[in-house]
């Protein structure tokens, strides 16, 4: 039985839990008690499996990548990636990959993309469920205002993740 191996990252932003699953990885997320329970439910009852943890080459990959994200040596990620989630949370998840490195796009405009103008609320949903963090950038989403607006990780991180792909942009709360 495959089961979810998983191993702890500590990135600048704060420490971050990976998961991955069948030679895909299925969980990049930040290591914070309330949110564990939710998303590690979620996708341990969508896989049908249970956590260890471990090592595996796709976890050793998305450490060396994620490295090189917070040295600005890489702007994009080639990891193979296994979505959770309902079919709407996958097609938000998908549209936050084309939100390209230094851009930013509100919910509205995510909802737009989808073809759903009228789910802001639910694209706001489904971007807080994403447990695949940084390589599926939820963070490069705020207000419509142009501020920040929750995140998982906590604001300071999604600053933090902003000015590190922005250097003429600063971000305030």
């Amino acid at each position: 039985m495959n089961r979810i191996i998983t191993s702890i990252y500590h990135s600048p932003a704060g420490d971050m839990l990976l998961g991955s699953y069948d030679g895909k990885l299925c969980l990049c997320d930040w290591n914070i008690p309330t949110r564990r329970p939710g998303i590690d439910g979620r996708i341990s009852r969508y896989l049908n499996t249970d956590f260890v943890e471990g090592r595996s080459d796709v976890i050793d990959r998305t450490i060396i990548q994620l490295d090189e994200y917070f040295t600005r040596q890489r702007t994009t990620f080639d990891i193979p990636l296994l979505f959770c989630g309902s079919e709407f949370q996958c097609r938000v998840w998908n549209e936050l990959l084309n939100i390209p490195y230094g851009d930013t796009a509100s919910y509205k405009e995510l909802a737009q993309k989808i073809s759903n103008p009228d789910a802001v609320r639910a694209v706001a949903s489904a971007n807080a469920s994403n447990a695949i963090s940084i390589l599926v950038p939820c963070h490069r989403v705020i207000g419509s205002n142009g501020k920040l607006t929750g995140y998982a990780g906590g604001l300071e991180a999604k600053r933090l993740l902003l000015d590190l792909e922005s250097r003429f942009i600063v971000y305030s709360l």
